[in-house]
């Protein structure tokens, strides 16, 4: 068991955001955290979600794993979670992301599955889900994974984030919050508003939008490599967090 090398550190200086517009220049590297796997977020996100929308003991979901940055958070701060991803790569990451030294009693559960059917999660049994899924064919994380979305063209990335949604309010609770986030992407030079895509796919499921925040992004390697290049668009630097309710 590793230790939670920097954790008490970032604990005693930790506070909660308080608007709609959140920046983590420093991403957070506490426990087992790191930016190393492509793509996941700052651990300052689930840990703002977390604390923000849960008990201890609660049940979280998070159905696109990825290196396990969600699943850290809940061990830290005692809550129940269960972690979904389609690659075999990101469940042996997280595994061993898993394994630090924590004085809490956290039930946490792994499992290779897609997000489009959790048929192991019970109607109504999900307290909060907090996850971060790949975008449509911008970070691959499989080279021919059928399940995997991160393949996908926009049209049928947008098909299966329905399903997603269909069975993100199918598990949650009534009255209980799911999180999510998504950025827009670009292609050829055309901007393609895939947040809000999402957000209303998500609407159209039953969920309420409660809130939209806006994260900066830092040190996104998209950005170097337009430094140098004319283009005649600006940047995309942010990215949408999405707070729904389920009624």
């Amino acid at each position: 068991m590793r230790k939670t090398i920097g954790y008490d550190d970032m604990k005693d200086n930790f506070k909660l955001e308080m608007t709609t517009v959140w920046s983590f220049p420093k991403r957070g590297n506490w426990a087992t955290h790191s930016g190393m796997y492509r793509g996941n977020w700052s651990p300052y996100v689930p840990r703002n979600l977390i604390l923000k929308f849960t008990a201890e003991h609660d049940w979280i979901l998070d159905q696109f794993m990825g290196s396990g940055t969600t699943l850290i958070e809940a061990k830290l701060l005692n809550r129940n979670i269960i972690g979904i991803d389609v690659n075999e790569k990101a469940y042996k990451i997280t595994e061993k992301n898993l394994n630090f030294e924590c004085k809490t009693s956290s039930h946490i559960h792994i499992r290779l599955c897609s997000a489009e059917n959790i048929y192991f999660i019970k109607n109504n049994s999900i307290d909060c889900i907090c996850t971060h899924p790949p975008y449509a064919n911008i970070i691959k994380y499989s080279k021919d994974n059928r399940y995997d979305i991160s393949l996908l063209s926009v049209e049928k990335y947008l098909l299966a984030m329905k399903n997603v949604a269909k069975e993100s309010y199918r598990v949650l609770k009534s009255n209980h919050i799911c999180a999510i986030m998504v950025g827009d992407i670009r292609k050829k030079g055309i901007l393609i508003p895939l947040g809000f895509y999402v957000m209303n796919i998500f609407k159209q499921q039953g969920f309420i939008l409660k809130d939209i925040i806006i994260i900066e992004q830092h040190n996104c390697k998209s950005t170097l490599k337009w430094v140098n290049i004319k283009h005649s668009f600006y940047l995309l630097a942010h990215e949408y967090i999405f707070i729904f309710e389920k009624k």
